[in-house]
């Protein structure tokens, strides 16, 4: 989970004027993003996870890493307080569509960053979702998808879980039904309710039953809970958590496709996809990343060995980003020379 202190270490912004959402709405936004090694050959894509942040997204950009000479370019997704969100636009739009966040990175990519193809896009979680997108949208534009710890479609158990965060906060007497920011409140316990319904899923229950919140300084689950969780998203803007979390709930690639089936999406995806589960993820269990790279025409399984459940792809246990890593540097093959992709922009 994102800290409560924020970090805006190279974050830079790129504003799309009248932007059309899929819903029909059209606004100003901005993006935000961050560039590392912006001189490389090669550029690879990160889009930001639920409940993360640009500084806080695994980049696999240091110098031991599998895209330490890649350009990576790590895009915040529209409602995640950072790009334009509920929080920071009193126009945004209720409902937002994955094809909304890959439209706008597009239009950041090409026409403020020049950038001609993609190397790859590679995305945990809600990233993940969107990297499917991206494979499906602009499918001459990247070579390779790495999909951590996500799905093509959110699977019905998968949508059942977000309801029990989304009542916990809209069900809190400070929230006051919605209007909270009128009545100048902030729904404190609305949003540690979140955090407290959210805890168990995250992890698994062996990593429960192995006390593994000690190896993270944490003498009891009460502890772990309060200060990992519970302080971690009070540190949200409550719309911005919902505008994502509904999204993650109707993710689905086959809403591409006038038939909308997501099976004959992935079969008509050209990119080589590397798909890594983790073996105790609740959200995206392997089964259903099985499924998925049945249907792929280059389509690889990875599963991470793991009990850390959904968070191993989030770089929360050492040994699993290591096994991760080494599975990308392995996928993508060869790691290219400096020599100039992305042009140089200064923060607006």
């Amino acid at each position: 989970m994102s800290p409560p202190s924020y970090d805006g270490t190279g974050v830079e912004y790129y504003t799309i004027p009248s932007f059309k959402f899929v819903s029909g709405s059209s606004i100003d936004i901005r993006i935000a993003y961050r560039c590392f090694n912006p001189s490389a050959r090669k550029t690879v894509c990160i889009p930001t996870c639920y409940g993360g942040r640009i500084n806080t997204t695994l980049s696999f950009t240091a110098e031991d890493q599998a895209l330490r000479s890649y350009g990576v370019i790590v895009v915040a997704m529209l409602g995640n307080g950072e790009s334009s969100s509920p929080s920071n636009h009193p126009n945004f739009p209720k409902d937002l569509d994955y094809r909304d966040c890959i439209n706008a990175q597009y239009q950041l990519l090409t026409n403020h960053l020049s950038i001609k193809e993609l190397e790859a896009v590679i995305g945990f979680s809600m990233g993940g979702q969107q990297a499917y997108h991206w494979a499906c949208m602009y499918p001459q534009f990247m070579k390779y998808a790495v999909l951590i710890c996500s799905s093509a479609k959110t699977s019905l158990h998968n949508y059942a879980f977000i309801e029990g965060p989304k009542a916990a906060l809209t069900n809190s007497i400070d929230y006051e039904d919605g209007a909270f920011r009128i009545k100048g409140i902030k729904p404190s316990r609305g949003l540690r309710a979140f955090g407290r319904t959210y805890c168990a899923w995250a992890m698994s229950a062996p990593w429960f039953r192995e006390r593994q919140f000690e190896k993270l300084g944490f003498s009891n689950v009460e502890d772990f809970i309060k200060s990992n969780w519970e302080d971690a998203f009070e540190a949200w803007d409550p719309e911005d958590l919902l505008v994502l979390a509904r999204m993650w709930q109707a993710g689905d690639i086959g809403k591409i496709r006038e038939d909308g089936d997501y099976l004959k999406a992935l079969e008509a995806i050209e990119a080589k996809v590397l798909v890594m589960p983790s073996r105790t993820d609740t959200y995206f269990p392997p089964e259903d990343s099985e499924t998925e790279v049945q249907h792929l025409k280059h389509g690889e399984l990875a599963v991470i060995e793991t009990v850390w459940g959904h968070m191993a792809g989030g770089g929360a246990n050492e040994n699993d980003t290591l096994w991760m890593n080494d599975r990308i540097a392995k996928f993508i093959g060869t790691q290219p020379s400096l020599v100039g992709n992305l042009k140089e922009t200064s923060l607006e």
